[in-house]
């Protein structure tokens, strides 16, 4: 069955437009007071919703604050520095979003006078913008109806339409963004999709959906039919792979500390951390060799002071932490510096090594 006959199929004896209204009312009376809610600006929604994906909405509240502070236009962060940028991101993740973010934010300064595209095709262009940023900034702060699709999405209308196709797959998101194109308000589309966010946040969660108080239970198959926790249907991931390093907190005799930048591509790109040692080809008793090849530096290989284990979606840093102490030589290794302990506020770093600092002889 092909895609168009597959949704006429599905929403076949729905009611499509009480389902609307429904929807909307609720939002309308039971919306969360968010603050890129404040106003309809198409950079706060832009910067909200790339910060929320992946990220929970209580920990991206203070971020969002403060890079508005820091940025509150797209010449602002245009022109900022991108450490300084990724050092307000710092301890959301994911750090490829800050950069994309910042490098479509400067084709829309030098391409369209500072103003974000409101065209579907010139929005969807820019770098880090997928249909899912695209469809929620054209709703949401230009009131075009666009579907905005992301597992909450898909996870509600699973549930409500008892569609039981598997939501990994990218076949499924388009069979669902047609669904929304053809369920979206015209009059309020900005309310609708947020009211599909909204109720996939506070009503129709994934394990333990509350039912009772969903303004839109009357329209739901799944409740009607009793399935609606085992909707929707998703393939298992991959089992994430482990991978065992040694963190070395190395301090020279003045306390300086040596830091490295990550390469500029890749897993957190730019940022900075302490030098780590992958245990998967080097063996503890070979760390102080494997450090002179590397850095130029004869070191003192101390003791353990902590494990620290941090889950990625795809792998787990498990991280013994060391402290070494420089005896000799000089550093030789172009990515890495020595810096004072009170410097390191300037420097942004990913969580899992944020949570070596307390270790550092200050």
């Amino acid at each position: 069955m092909k895609r168009a006959e597959r949704i006429k199929h599905i929403l076949n004896n729905f009611d499509k437009e009480s389902y609307r209204k429904n929807l909307i009312h609720w939002f309308k009376e039971e919306q969360r007071i968010l603050p890129w809610r404040e106003n309809q600006d198409p950079y706060r929604v832009w910067v909200s919703e790339i910060m929320l994906q992946q990220t929970r909405v209580d920990t991206v509240i203070p971020y969002f604050n403060h890079f508005m502070d820091k940025f509150p236009t797209p010449d602002a962060l245009a022109q900022a520095d991108e450490q300084e940028v990724l050092k307000a991101w710092e301890g959301l993740g994911y750090y490829s979003r800050a950069r994309n973010l910042q490098n479509a934010v400067r084709e829309v300064v030098s391409e369209y006078e500072g103003v974000v595209p409101a065209d579907a095709e010139e929005l969807g262009n820019l770098k880090g913008v997928g249909p899912y940023t695209r469809g929620a900034i054209l709703s949401i702060a230009y009131d075009i109806p666009e579907p905005a699709v992301d597992g909450n999405v898909m996870r509600v209308l699973s549930r409500i339409l008892r569609v039981e196709d598997d939501i990994s797959k990218q076949s499924t998101r388009k069979l669902f963004e047609g669904l929304v194109k053809e369920l979206i308000s015209d009059e309020d589309p900005s309310s609708f999709n947020q009211g599909l966010m909204e109720l996939g946040a506070l009503v129709c969660t994934p394990k333990t959906p509350s039912c009772m108080l969903c303004p839109v239970q009357e329209h739901c198959r799944a409740f009607d039919e009793g399935v609606e926790t085992e909707l929707p249907v998703k393939a298992s991931k991959k089992k994430q792979k482990k991978s065992p390093y040694l963190l070395l907190l190395v301090q020279n005799e003045k306390g300086d500390v040596l830091i490295e930048q990550r390469p500029d591509t890749g897993l957190l790109a730019s940022l900075w951390q302490y030098p780590m040692v992958p245990l998967e080809d080097i063996g503890h008793e070979a760390v102080a060799n494997w450090f002179y090849g590397e850095y130029g530096l004869k070191v003192e290989v101390g003791e353990s002071v902590d494990r620290i284990k941090h889950v990625f979606s795809h792998l787990i840093w498990e991280m013994e932490v060391i402290k070494v102490t420089v005896k000799e030589g000089t550093l030789d290794h172009e990515r890495a510096i020595f810096i004072a302990p009170e410097d390191m506020e300037d420097y942004p770093f990913p969580v899992s090594h944020q949570k070596a600092h307390p270790h550092i002889n200050r």
